[in-house]
C-alpha cells in the first residue's frame, strides 16, 4: 500500500475482544504527540510504553467509555474513546485507582501527567456532553482517511441523539481536521509548555 492508497474501512462500536489491539494502537499513533513528548520524554519507546500502561489502566477503570474502532483487512485500524455525558471526568474513587499507574511513571512523569489532566478537567465543559478522545490511527496509516471516518461516525452520532461533543487536542493540524466536523475552538492555552486547543461541537454542525 503506497501512501496515497486509502484502506477500506468498516467504523463500528469497538469489540470487547479488540481492547489490547486498541491499546496498541493508542500508544502507537499517539506516542509523538507534542504533550506526550513533553510528559514522558525524548524516547520514542519510553512514550509508547508509558502510554501503553496508562491507557490501560484508562480503559479497565473508566468502564463507560464506549469505544469507536475503525477496522481494515490489517484489523484494527484506529480507534477512538467516547465517553458519554456525566462520565468523561473520573469520579474520587476512579482517580484512586488509577493514580497507581501514574505513580509508577516516576515522579518526573507522574507530576506532568497529573499537571496535565488538570488543566484539561478545568477546561472541561460545564453542560451536559459527549467527550472525544483519545483519537488515533496506528501510526504507518495514518494521512490516509482513517481518522475521518471515524470523526464522521463519531459526529452523525452526535447529531442522530442532538448531544453537544468536546475534545481537546495539542496538535494545530488536528484543529482544522476536527472544525471541518463542525467542531469550534472554544478555548486555548499553554499545559505544560505546549499549546492545547479546547473544541465544541453543536448537533447538527456538520461542516
Amino acid at each position: 500500500m503506497t501512501a496515497a492508497e486509502r484502506p477500506e474501512v468498516e467504523v463500528r462500536d469497538l469489540g470487547p475482544d479488540d481492547l489490547a489491539a486498541a491499546i496498541g494502537v493508542l500508544a502507537r499513533g499517539m506516542r509523538d504527540n507534542p504533550m506526550h513528548v513533553a510528559t514522558f520524554g525524548d524516547d520514542a519507546e519510553v512514550r509508547r510504553r508509558s502510554l501503553e500502561r496508562v491507557f490501560t489502566r484508562v480503559f479497565r477503570v473508566m468502564t463507560s467509555q464506549a469505544p469507536i474502532g475503525a477496522y481494515g483487512d490489517g484489523g484494527l485500524l484506529g480507534v477512538t474513546g467516547v465517553e458519554p455525558a456525566g462520565h468523561c471526568q473520573p469520579t474520587g474513587g476512579e482517580r484512586l485507582r488509577l493514580l497507581p499507574t501514574v505513580l509508577a511513571l516516576g515522579p518526573r512523569r507522574a507530576g506532568r501527567t497529573l499537571t496535565w489532566l488538570k488543566a484539561w478537567g478545568d477546561h472541561d465543559l460545564a453542560e451536559p456532553h459527549s467527550h472525544l478522545g483519545p483519537l488515533a490511527v496506528d501510526a504507518h496509516l495514518q494521512g490516509r482517511g482513517v481518522g475521518t471516518r471515524i470523526l464522521g461516525e463519531y459526529c452523525r452520532r452526535l447529531d442522530d441523539t442532538a448531544q453537544v461533543g468536546y475534545l481537546e487536542t495539542d496538535k494545530r493540524e488536528n484543529v482544522v481536521l476536527y472544525e471541518r466536523h463542525g467542531f469550534v475552538v472554544t478555548g486555548e492555552a499553554p499545559v505544560i509548555g505546549v499549546p492545547n486547543w479546547f473544541m465544541r461541537r453543536e448537533p447538527g454542525s456538520r461542516a
